[in-house]
């Protein structure tokens, strides 16, 4: 049957820096296995490699890098995460749903809030504890001005772990937008 494939935005520094050390402090450590990423598919089927092959080069060829912002924080329950936007990036992955509109899990049919986890499957006053000791650091990352997300990444899911298998670098001029 196979292992299904998924599909992250890269992360720039120095974000990607700051949300890789609060994993490392937060993250229960022997589920910690994967960095800090921005899930924008959980589960593309084996059966789709090499349609996702040529795809996502064409996409990651067309597109400027989409533009985002770190917005706080996000409670997930057992689970804090730091709370993304980014309408371009919205745009580029509903583009790549309609492609795959017939092959989406129900979990990837819904649009996602993009996050970066920082804390999971914790209790839930464990969880308050940190939002509550991370707010202060947020503002700084709230004001700063707006970063771009470099490119795509496609992974495959090894059971817990996951190999990155291909980083698409966004290098074209398209700007989308999400309506």
């Amino acid at each position: 049957m196979g292992q299904p494939f998924i599909l992250t935005a890269t992360i720039p520094e120095p974000l990607r820096g700051w949300a890789e050390g609060l994993r490392r402090a937060h993250f229960p450590p022997e589920r910690n296995f994967l960095h800090a990423h921005v899930t924008l598919f959980h589960a593309f089927a084996p059966s789709l490699r090499e349609e996702l092959a040529s795809f996502l080069p064409q996409v990651a060829a067309e597109f400027a890098p989409p533009v985002g912002r770190v917005t706080g924080l996000m409670d997930m329950g057992r689970g804090t995460a730091i709370r993304l936007e980014s309408r371009e990036l919205m745009g580029i992955r509903e583009m790549i749903a309609d492609r795959f509109h017939g092959s989406l899990t129900d979990q990837d049919k819904h649009t996602p809030r993009l996050h970066i986890t920082v804390q999971n499957k914790v209790s839930k006053d464990d969880a308050k504890a940190l939002q509550a000791s991370l707010e202060p650091q947020m503002q700084p990352w709230i004001e700063r001005e707006a970063f771009a997300f470099p490119g795509l990444e496609l992974h495959l899911y090894e059971g817990g772990p996951w190999t990155k298998l291909r980083d698409h670098r966004f290098r074209g001029k398209a700007r989308p937008d999400r309506g």
